[in-house]
């Protein structure tokens, strides 16, 4: 409050003792800081494990990345496999070929076990050259038939040996897929432990937030009632001391503030659970699209479209849009498997290596997606 020049001197004086006489009342001084280094400390505790969880998150992002890449080098290496499974099967049936045409052959120049014939045919050609024709002649049959014997030989040898090696190949991309998918169940449990901590530090924070707040009410409620009071004994004084001035401490008074989803169709999603059923004790093969062996993604893509080709892998159907009311027909996928919903949390997959397909719990961490 602003007083007027004409006061006398006395009341001035006056004022100033009733202010000195009033002794304001504070919180213990160090009680706001305190509280606000507390807030600090948490905010501090918080944005650290706030840049763990990012760097995890990052991890883990790497390993599905990995997942990915290594999904589709097991689906080419299944399919190497494959063709290397269809090439020995080729050369089993030239190998019945060629026995066929020999048994042809023994039968017409070794019928008697001994190889007589062939020599009675040498001896009886006639004259020198004659002989010397059939015997060239028998030659040959016999150095062909070692060679066509040898070569299939060769040939069986060498795709024996190859798909031996893509077996092994198979066996350590399948192994660090189990390594890879170890360590994605590890992040993913350590992010959420991080992700639980960032929270009840964020709580902590809110909490601690709240507690200065309330102090500074506090204070600051002190403050403006030690000052009212101070306006209240000046306005007294001023009475007191200008008879001829009333209501000059009437203004005195200080306010205090008041003042979307994709559509479903029934009929195409039991089209797709159809296509599923009847796949139904197929065994797993990785890299295959049917029509009696499927990996999982392999099984999802012959399920959606009914042909044997493949639209992708478990990364590719991760990218459709999601589904909050999952139905029958709709996709469950995560980093590294796919299966079709059949309603009810349960799905038709393809496991893995050795299973067949069958029918399944959706697992825990699976999103939905819709073609």
């Amino acid at each position: 409050m602003r007083l007027k020049k004409r006061v006398h001197s006395a009341f001035i004086a006056t004022v100033l003792t009733c202010s000195l006489a009033v002794t304001p009342v504070f919180a213990e001084p160090n009680t706001l800081e305190q509280l606000q280094k507390e807030q600090q400390d948490l905010q501090n505790q918080k944005d650290a494990a706030q840049d763990e969880l990012n760097e995890l998150q990052a991890e883990l992002n790497t390993i599905v990345e990995k997942l990915s890449d290594l999904e589709d080098q097991l689906i080419a290496k299944g399919e190497e496999i494959i063709q290397a499974q269809d090439d020995l099967k080729v050369a089993e049936e030239k190998k019945e070929e060629q026995y066929e045409a020999m048994k042809l052959r023994i039968k017409y120049m070794y019928e008697a076990g001994s190889g007589t014939a062939t020599m009675e045919k040498v001896m009886t050609s006639g004259d020198i050259s004659g002989m010397l024709t059939q015997a060239e002649y028998s030659q040959q049959v016999h150095e062909y038939d070692r060679e066509q014997l040898q070569e299939y030989a060769d040939t069986v040898q060498q795709i024996e040996e190859l798909q031996a090696k893509l077996e092994s190949e198979m066996a350590d991309l399948e192994d660090l897929e189990d390594e890879y998918q170890q360590q994605e169940d590890t992040l993913n449990s350590t992010i959420a432990s991080k992700k639980d901590q960032v929270s009840d530090l964020d709580s902590m924070i809110q909490e601690a937030a709240r507690k200065v707040q309330e102090e500074k009410d506090r204070q600051e409620a002190e403050a403006e009632a030690e000052r009212q009071r101070q306006l209240a004994a000046q306005q007294q004084a001023a009475q007191a001391q200008q008879s001829n001035n009333t209501g000059s401490g009437g203004g005195g008074s200080v306010s205090s503030g008041g003042g979307s989803e994709p559509e479903y169709s029934a009929s195409t999603g039991n089209a797709v659970v159809d296509r599923a059923y009847s796949k139904i004790g197929c065994w797993y093969q990785w890299g295959a699209v049917g029509p009696n062996t499927f990996d999982c993604s392999g099984l999802v893509s012959y399920a959606l479209t009914g042909r044997y080709v493949r639209l992708g892998n478990t990364t590719t159907f991760m990218g459709w849009t999601r589904v909050s009311n999952p139905q029958p027909g709709d996709i469950c996928v995560n980093s590294h498997h796919c299966g079709i919903y059949i309603g009810g949390g349960q799905m038709i997959h393809a496991p893995h290596t050795g299973a067949q397909v069958r029918v399944g719990s959706v697992h825990s961490d699976m999103i939905y997606v819709r073609y």
